[in-house]
């Protein structure tokens, strides 16, 4: 195995078992920094020894052990400084070999309540709601700050001042690693949600690498809504949020064509899609409906995701019903992500010459100058249109932005199939536009 390879396994572990690992550790030292510099140990001692031992047969576990090490030392090193006289080394060393069994004890625990502690740990109110997420993000996710700086539309500085600051805060605020009482969980379910679902997005369309999907962190997000709806059976986001996600892993096999490249909604065998996973989203649904009360954000969401999963083919997809979802869901939630989403589906209910003026104005308002998918919508509706100027200066566009390597494949080779320039030919066609990151 060469070293990029074994450097690309590392990463690809790392993603997997981050989490696992920080939750662990945070449960054990009661500090997530802590928690995070020691795992991040870990990693180094596999960057160091993996390229020269080659990598182990179960890297997980060995990120474990050399883990616990470090953990054990971390307390080896603050015992020291807490007792300072030589009378004390016998003592010492007994609470070392107790501390050695609780590491054991404590990691090799079920990950799912350690996870859940993480999360309502890195949303605290203490921290402000982009701490919140970003922390999260980083700590459960395994995200880098470029990664979780491009979810924000923000900068990478800003991203990491605000997780430096977040440990800080948690730190100095003493805030406990667990699960918050009954009467505080209401008020904690909002930015829970929020994150829980990022990290799902970023699971179900990375946003750069080499890899379209990253199934893993799908299912550490599915895991932690489902033990959120167990904890809270009368919160219907829950129920909805699990109901989204549900629906939308239903499709992920799907996603990915043989090489790995990006596979759109409608050309998706529909074969492909995990029945089992649409009937738990479709029962989700019900059950946050059956609850009562206005539709929240992940319901309307929900709801989008189970008229493609209700439909036999794309062309049979009822594009009314989801763009009357959206006309709810942007009132709601009026962001310009949401409205470039609502855009595309009138562009598929009415045609592209509808469309195109609902993404020309968000455009122009400035919002989504740096997010590649507004352009890549703008540039496939422009080919609809053949309008092939406007669409390869689109696509050019979109291709500065990205990030993410097959979607800059699939999208060069959509640049490369225009034809040469000619005059605009105005036609309606069945064509399927771009849809936006996580194809509602």
């Amino acid at each position: 195995m060469t070293a990029g390879e074994v450097h690309r396994a590392i990463d690809a572990v790392w993603r997997i078992e981050s989490a696992r690992l920080i939750a662990g550790l945070a449960r054990l030292v009661g500090d997530v920094g802590i928690a995070e510099d020691l795992a991040q140990d870990a990693l180094v001692a596999a960057l160091e020894q993996w390229p020269a031992q080659g990598v182990p047969r179960n890297p997980g576990a060995w990120l474990m052990a050399v883990a616990k090490h470090r953990a054990i030392d971390h307390f080896r090193r603050s015992r020291r400084l807490e007792f300072k006289h030589a009378e004390l080394a016998r003592e010492l060393q007994e609470q070392q070999e107790m501390a050695a069994s609780a590491v054991d004890a404590a990691i090799d625990d079920h990950v799912g309540d350690d996870l859940l502690r993480l999360v309502f740990t890195t949303c605290h109110p203490v921290l402000s709601t982009e701490a919140r997420v970003a922390l999260t993000l980083r700590l459960l996710g395994g995200l880098t700050t470029e990664e979780i700086a491009r979810a924000f539309l923000t900068s990478v500085a800003a991203v990491q001042q605000r997780i430096v600051r977040a440990k800080r805060t948690l730190a100095e605020s003493r805030v406990p690693f667990e699960v918050p009482r009954a009467s505080e969980l209401a008020a904690r379910f909002a930015s829970v949600l929020e994150v829980i679902y990022l990290v799902f997005n970023e699971g179900y369309s990375a946003t750069a690498g080499e890899d379209w999907v990253r199934p893993a962190l799908c299912d550490d997000a599915l895991r932690l809504g489902r033990v959120l709806a167990e904890l809270a059976p009368a919160e219907p986001e829950v129920h909805a949020l699990v109901a989204l996600m549900e629906l939308q892993a239903s499709r992920l096999r799907a996603r990915v064509g043989p090489g790995g490249e990006p596979v759109l909604l409608p050309d998706q065998d529909r074969g492909r899609w995990d029945r089992l996973l649409i009937g738990r989203g479709l029962a989700a649904l019900a059950r946050a409906e059956a609850l009562g009360g206005v539709l929240g954000p992940y319901a309307l969401q929900a709801a989008i995701a189970a008229v493609h999963a209700s439909a036999a083919s794309a062309e049979a997809t009822d594009w009314a019903e989801i763009v009357g979802l959206y006309d709810v869901l942007v009132r709601l939630q009026p962001t310009a992500v949401v409205a470039l989403n609502r855009a595309v589906a009138v562009a598929m209910r009415d045609g592209p010459a509808a469309g195109l003026p609902l993404i020309e104005t968000l455009l122009a308002d400035g919002q989504l100058q740096d997010y590649h998918l507004a352009h890549a919508a703008r540039a496939d509706i422009c080919r609809r249109l053949g309008r092939h100027a406007d669409a390869r200066a689109s696509y050019q566009r979109a291709l500065s932005l990205v990030r993410q390597e097959p979607e800059r494949e699939f999208l060069a080779a959509r640049l490369r199939d225009l034809p040469p320039d000619v005059d605009p030919v105005r036609r309606r066609s069945t064509s399927p536009v771009i849809l936006f990151k996580d194809d509602r």
